[in-house]
């Protein structure tokens, strides 16, 4: 099932969303989101989509960036932006740490901004804590 996208200016969209319990995330509602929000996020098409992008004032999110997407982008904007293939994820309560400055920056778009583009600084290398689908904790290290 496709879920509306929030656009920006969205109440939703300001508010600060809450933390999931171990319960909540194995319940048969939010198992079902995150299939929901997969479909959702490859209709768009898009590579990330948070719960209050589509009206949940949740902590999850969902990423997947197949090498699908990479068609059309040339090796040397593929290798400039350090993009590479990432398997579908779904995370609940992430939270993460910047572990350099942020140093680096690349034009992206948000599915809550249809047909915007603007730069956006990076850190090189974070640390991501949270919660997978199957309330297992996390830690995962991206250096660019």
């Amino acid at each position: 099932m496709l879920l509306k996208v929030r656009s920006a200016g969205d109440p939703v969209l300001r508010q600060v969303a809450r933390a999931l319990s171990s319960e909540e995330v194995m319940s048969t509602e939010i198992q079902n989101l995150i299939l929901h929000m997969r479909e959702t996020m490859q209709d768009a098409p898009g590579v990330g989509l948070a719960a209050p992008q589509i009206g949940e004032p949740i902590q999850m999110t969902v990423i997947e960036d197949t090498a699908d997407y990479h068609k059309g982008i040339s090796e040397a904007n593929l290798k400039e932006m350090e993009r590479i293939p990432v398997g579908f994820h779904v995370m609940f309560n992430p939270q993460i740490e910047l572990l350099s400055p942020t140093d680096i920056s690349f034009f992206e778009g948000c599915l809550s901004i249809p047909g915007v583009m603007a730069k956006v600084r990076r850190s090189r290398s974070v640390r991501v804590s949270y919660l997978d689908a199957n309330t297992n904790p996390q830690v995962v290290e991206a250096n660019g």
